[in-house]
């Protein structure tokens, strides 16, 4: 019989161990510390770890056995664990009991006899999972004196409490993992969206130009874009999908395509976005409860006039020589909602030096830690830059702002802005 170790050897044995056990991210290596431990506090002569987990009765696992001379990852390798049906051990897993055995005897054809052989007596330790001893281990001892019947209550607790955080542990690698493919994918879905974004930078006469798009950490809905016309006239068009992820990626590529694929008279915005509504309500939207902001207009460089139509998205910003003027004569349902919908038509004429700001509410919806919105005037204050300050300049300036107000936290939404400023000469 082995001597039996003071109470401070124990506690200082325990104690290490649970440090260690606290600071590993590993499984396996989680339960080798901690088979390790139990070890030193008590002579252990055998052990045998046994899983029915996804298994109908009465397969079950050994995933673990002091006779083998390799260990063996049940997590990763799980195709190399002997997989067995009925016999001794079997009838152990599926007592759903702890049990005691001071009388081992095992016939030798039996499959648990090569694990077991030597000992006189065993125990074992069911780890239950919603009711079921799905895991259990087995120990077993040459002596019958080794035997601690006294510690047996704890050793139960102890081992469903250490069962317990293993699958928990294994629960959040699965987890990490699951998430990490997930931002892969959203990643791949982000590049492609970008990808559906003007390449080419647009040349309207009369017009500088400077878009801005800085996607959130997914996959989103923003979108813009800029279409060149019969006789001489231009597209201005933004978007943005309600909701984030693939779902709203997906649909701005599908606005993408119904945008670019309209045939109709493009010098009425009505027209374009009842084109768009109607492709979304009929085949896309009705049953997803999602929707599309949208605003779009078609500016003629000869009369330096915007003709425009919105559905129910943020009004755009004009800067000019008597301040900042709202675009918002206009107004709609956003689009995917309704089969049909009033749509209205405003004209606004630009001067010389006017500056058109296009955007999504990813900028004046930005939060910062007190929960308060970046919102408009801050947007109007930053478009208030002297006449002939460059766009991109006034773009980053903006983004900076944003930012910094948001504590620089990662977007939760796209941040989308289409500066447009007709040129003094």
């Amino acid at each position: 019989m082995a001597p039996e170790l003071d109470w401070h050897e124990r506690l200082r044995i325990i104690d290490d161990l649970m440090r260690r056990v606290s600071a590993e991210s590993s499984p396996q290596e989680l339960v080798r510390l901690y088979g390790v431990g139990i070890r030193e506090l008590m002579p252990i002569d055998r052990l045998v770890a046994l899983s029915r987990r996804d298994l109908a009765p009465p397969w079950f696992r050994i995933t673990r056995s002091t006779i083998w001379t390799e260990s063996i990852n049940p997590w990763t390798q799980k195709d190399r664990l002997p997989l067995l049906r009925d016999g001794f051990l079997g009838e152990l897993l599926y007592a759903q009991e702890p049990r005691i055995i001071e009388d081992l005897r095992i016939p030798e054809s039996d499959p648990a006899a090569e694990h077991l052989a030597g000992m006189t007596c065993l125990m074992t330790l069911p780890q239950y999972d919603n009711g079921v001893a799905v895991n259990m281990t087995v120990l077993g001892w040459r002596d019958k004196a080794d035997l601690p019947r006294e510690q047996y209550p704890n050793m139960v607790w102890q081992s469903n409490l250490f069962g317990r955080a293993t699958h928990n542990l294994v629960l959040r690698r699965e987890l990490s993992q699951a998430y990490e493919a997930i931002n892969r994918e959203l990643k791949v879905v982000g590049e492609i969206q970008r990808s559906l974004l003007p390449r080419a930078k647009a040349e309207i006469p009369g017009v500088d130009l400077c878009p801005f798009y800085e996607p959130s950490a997914q996959a989103g809905g923003d979108y813009y874009d800029l279409f060149e016309l019969p006789d001489g006239n231009w597209g201005m068009f933004i978007a943005d999908v309600a909701g984030h992820g693939t779902p709203a990626a997906v649909l701005m590529a599908v606005t993408h395509a119904l945008a670019r694929s309209f045939a109709g008279p493009p010098e009425h915005p009505c027209l374009f976005l009842d084109h768009i509504n109607s492709k979304l309500v009929s085949y896309y939207t009705t049953n997803s409860g999602t929707f599309v902001t949208a605003f779009y207009g078609v500016y003629n460089p000869r009369t330096r006039e915007l003709r425009y139509a919105s559905a129910g998205h943020n009004p755009p910003r004009l800067r000019t020589r008597r301040g900042i003027e709202v675009l918002d004569k206009v107004g709609g349902l956003p689009l995917g909602i309704m089969p049909t919908q009033e749509c209205s038509e405003a004209t606004v004429v630009l001067e010389p030096g006017d500056m058109l700001c296009l955007y999504t509410d990813g900028i004046t919806e930005t939060q910062n830690a007190e929960g308060d919105q970046f919102d408009v005037p801050r947007l109007d204050e930053l478009l208030r830059a002297e006449a002939d300050e460059d766009l991109s300049a006034i773009a980053e300036r903006i983004s900076r702002a944003v930012n910094e107000f948001s504590g620089h936290a990662p977007a939760k939404d796209d941040r989308t802005m289409l500066l447009a400023r007709v040129r003094a000469s």
